[in-house]
């Protein structure tokens, strides 16, 4: 327990005596792991916003006008029996004229022209949003058109894919851009760590007369890894959360309707940041030692 506390303690008076060299590296990492938060926190933000409008995507069932009601209930209770679809609304012929009525306003004239109502009945289905994949509703769609009685099925095929394609691209450039960053923070840290030993040369070789084992002398250098990946996190976190706190105000007060579109990392993540910048530079560190011959 002294052994390991007084190697806490040497990491600390090498860290604070080098300060000037650990403020530039732990400002370096923190450049870097804002940067991939910022990234992260604006795919969680797309991805909320595309759960919020695919509340109101559905797919559209039309039913042919020869069905009778207790054909209907068939082609219904058979659509309950699918677990992806969350609501299902029936859209009488009669209810879908007046709701084309309603939205044609001034135009209505338009339909004095028919004899008899030329809509079709309807199911309205509402789906989970871990099935609206655009390959997973092509076959649902192709499945249920399938289905003795319905004569169409319509959905919005462009915008799903397009919103699909943007979550997707998203997450790629953010994977290729996290994978860079994460390989110059361990650069960063591997040169500081490196630089740090050699300018404490004379002090090993003082340890290693002294009969100090390779482990004990390599210690402090990761401890100090440690503190500059910790310190780095603590700094983004609080920076993400002031420019988040700064920013929403002042947009919401613009535009309040953007407040339902803007969230933040859930608070039993926070710890993730310090963890993740003490991993990398840990990582970093543990190159660079092993690297040395002493």
């Amino acid at each position: 327990m002294k052994t390991l506390s007084f190697l806490f303690q040497t990491a600390a008076e090498n860290f604070w005596r080098e300060k000037w060299i650990n403020a530039l590296t732990v400002l370096t990492i923190a450049v870097g792991l804002f940067i991939i938060s910022t990234f992260a926190l604006i795919i969680l933000n797309v991805d909320v916003t595309l759960k919020q409008w695919s509340k109101g995507f559905g797919l559209v069932v039309y039913l042919n006008d020869s069905l009778t009601a207790e054909e209907e209930g068939i082609i219904k209770k058979y659509l309950k029996q699918d677990t992806d679809i969350l609501e299902i609304n029936y859209i009488s012929k009669d209810q879908a004229l007046k709701e084309l009525k309603q939205s044609l306003g001034a135009m209505n004239p338009v339909l004095e022209g028919f004899e008899e109502n030329p809509l079709p009945a309807s199911f309205e289905l509402k789906l989970k949003r871990e099935a609206l994949e655009p390959f997973l509703i092509k076959k649902k769609v192709g499945q249920i058109k399938q289905i003795t009685g319905v004569a169409d099925v319509q959905y919005g095929e462009k915008w799903l894919s397009s919103l699909n394609s943007l979550s997707e691209g998203m997450k790629i450039i953010g994977i290729i851009l996290g994978s860079i960053i994460f390989v110059a923070i361990t650069f960063v840290t591997y040169s500081t760590i490196k630089i740090l030993f050699y300018r404490r040369a004379e002090e090993i070789e003082t340890l290693k007369l002294l009969g100090a084992s390779r482990g004990f002398i390599r210690l402090p250098f990761l401890i100090a890894g440690l503190f500059i990946g910790i310190l780095s996190g603590i700094m983004v976190l609080f920076t993400l959360l002031s420019l988040y706190a700064f920013t929403t105000s002042r947009i919401t007060e613009l535009i309040p309707a953007v407040k339902a579109f803007t969230t933040f990392f859930p608070p039993e993540t926070y710890p993730l940041l310090p963890l993740g910048g003490a991993a990398i530079s840990l990582i970093g560190s543990i190159f660079a030692i092993g690297r040395i011959r002493y």
